[in-house]
């Protein structure tokens, strides 16, 4: 079951996504099962929309991003990212 993942995180930056982001490239699998990643400035902050091929691996990654994101001084937005499952996704030009 593919998840659709979008939280919204007021108060960051894109420096800041992007030096997180840096990090979390450097470590292997982080992001094993993400299907599709956008981060989308706004006035406000920063919105993140992702998929992943399963919750478990979902968990894994944010198991793993939430110490660095701490370490990176982001703040805690109190408010959960919205999590639906995907009926149905592809990519023009690709097959499947």
């Amino acid at each position: 079951m593919v998840l659709f993942v979008h939280a919204v995180l007021p108060g960051v930056g894109t420096e800041q996504y992007d030096r997180l982001n840096a990090d979390l490239q450097r470590m292997p699998g982080v992001f094993d099962g993400c299907v599709a990643h956008a981060c989308v400035p706004t006035d406000d902050g920063l919105e993140i929309f992702d998929m992943w091929e399963t919750e478990q691996q979902m968990n894994a990654f944010v198991e793993k991003m939430m110490p660095v994101a701490t370490e990176h001084g982001w703040p805690e937005t109190g408010v959960a990212p919205r999590i639906m499952r995907v009926h149905s996704h592809w990519v023009p030009g690709t097959s499947g």
